[in-house]
């Protein structure tokens, strides 16, 4: 069985997508759709931008969610999914891609999105880290002694796990999983805690938007962030999208579970090849490719 995943916030790189947009008029629509939709010329910044322009949250996320539709439109009939899953942002790629999400709805929720999460960035001093070679349970429990907010906020692989929260909670707690035996903590170049309880505002703002936008039912399942559990019922795709942005991406439980339904072959589709290296350290035995046109 096949699934393709999409990536998430990281994986934009300089000049994305203009070779797309050279070689295909369908790219070249949805990219003069996307520069209307947003009101600015994401195009441009994406083919002519620095690293530090496609870094900012209102681009980047509108960015890779644009290559990784336009990637999956231009496979055409050689995108046959039985499964299907997206890191954070990416699970609105993966909405589209499997047309449970019409493209300009698709893009309409991830810039609003983007533009909610940036706000509640502004609210609270906050980071990310990431923490190498500890088990996650003792990652959860350091955790949840630490005075102030932080919490686990991506499985990305066994032994990777990013934690969330206020600058100063992430940084004790940086130093108390080191004295646990971490390899490393490493603070994240990333303005905010994403996938933490301090994303509340941006929660309830994105509900609103997902509430007033119709979903339908996808063409495979969809593996949701929230519960690493496959969805096709619209409306507990919402309930779980709704969760999303202050709930850990349970990227590791995702792909154990893909694979334990019947996945062979996971195929990653737009910027980057993120997702496949973390496949690798999830399970070794398991097929990974970059999807090709």
């Amino acid at each position: 069985m096949k699934a393709y995943i999409f990536p998430g916030q990281g994986a934009q790189y300089e000049g994305m997508g203009k070779d797309l947009y050279d070689q295909y008029d369908l790219a070249r629509q949805r990219f003069n759709q996307a520069n209307e939709i947003l009101g600015f010329d994401i195009a441009k910044i994406m083919f002519e931008g620095s690293a530090e322009d496609l870094r900012q949250t209102r681009v980047t996320q509108p960015a890779i969610f644009l290559h990784s539709v336009i990637m999956a439109e231009l496979l055409g009939d050689k995108f046959k999914p039985d499964m299907l899953a997206g890191h954070s942002l990416g699970e609105f790629s993966a909405l589209v891609a499997g047309k449970s999400l019409g493209f300009e709805d698709g893009l309409k929720l991830v810039s609003k999105r983007a533009q909610a999460m940036q706000k509640a960035t502004e609210l609270v001093n906050s980071t990310m880290s990431a923490i190498l070679n500890l088990p996650d349970e003792t990652v959860e429990n350091i955790c949840r002694q630490i005075e102030g907010i932080v919490a686990p906020a991506n499985y990305n692989c066994p032994g990777q796990l990013v934690i969330s929260g206020e600058t100063e909670a992430v940084k004790k707690a940086n130093e108390a999983l080191l004295a646990a035996g971490a390899r490393r903590a490493v603070l994240l170049p990333v303005g905010g805690a994403f996938h933490s309880p301090l994303m509340e505002p941006a929660r309830e703002e994105l509900a609103q938007a997902i509430a007033q936008t119709e979903f339908k039912q996808p063409i495979a399942p969809i593996y949701q962030n929230v519960t690493a559990k496959p969805e096709t019922d619209p409306e507990k795709i919402k309930i779980n999208l709704n969760k999303q942005l202050t709930a850990p991406v349970k990227w590791t439980q995702t792909i154990q579970q893909m694979i334990a339904d019947g996945a062979t072959e996971f195929v990653e589709v737009g910027p980057g090849k993120v997702l496949l290296g973390l496949l690798r350290k999830i399970d070794r035995n398991v097929k990974g490719q970059k999807a090709e046109i």
